[in-house]
């Protein structure tokens, strides 16, 4: 009986595995620095016309240069008249004027009235966590303005 209990045993088969098994956790805080950006707009004037003369109140059939303030372009004023009374005539004229340049440097919340802006508060670094317990129980608490909090966990097991 002993024999073929060990015959038996050796006619089975061994069973065979490979057993992976991971756990990666990662966490990515971010806090961005303060910042401001500022698009300043230039000036543009035209003027264009038919059948008309034009006077800047001092000469006749002249288009004032004007004058430019802390960068600014401030054009004369313009008059114009119709050459033949009754006849056909045009006349347009367009002025954008351009954001003043500073006398100082922009700073966080107090920037100058440009014609395009983003300003941004910087992140309270102290108030930036982020944990990932054992259990995989994640927990991020983002620094303020303009921050961001990543957590991840990953877990994988593979049986051959």
């Amino acid at each position: 009986m002993n024999k073929l209990f060990l015959l038996l045993f050796l006619a089975v088969p061994v069973a065979k595995a490979d057993l992976t098994h991971s756990i990666t956790t990662s966490s990515q805080l971010n806090v961005n620095a303060a910042a401001t950006a500022a698009e300043r707009i230039g000036s543009s004037f035209s003027i264009s016309g038919s059948n008309i003369d034009t006077t800047d109140g001092t000469t006749a059939g002249t288009v004032s240069v004007g004058t430019v303030t802390s960068g600014v372009y401030a054009p004369g004023t313009i008059a114009a008249t119709q050459d033949t009374a009754g006849a056909a005539f045009s006349f347009s004229q367009s002025y954008t004027q351009a954001d003043a340049v500073p006398t100082s440097a922009p700073s966080v919340g107090a920037v100058g009235n440009f014609g395009s802006i983003t300003s941004t508060a910087a992140g309270a670094k102290d108030t930036l966590a982020g944990t990932i317990t054992s259990a995989g129980v994640v927990t991020l608490t983002a620094g303020g303005a303009g921050t961001s909090a990543i957590g991840s966990v990953v877990t994988s097991v593979t049986v051959k």
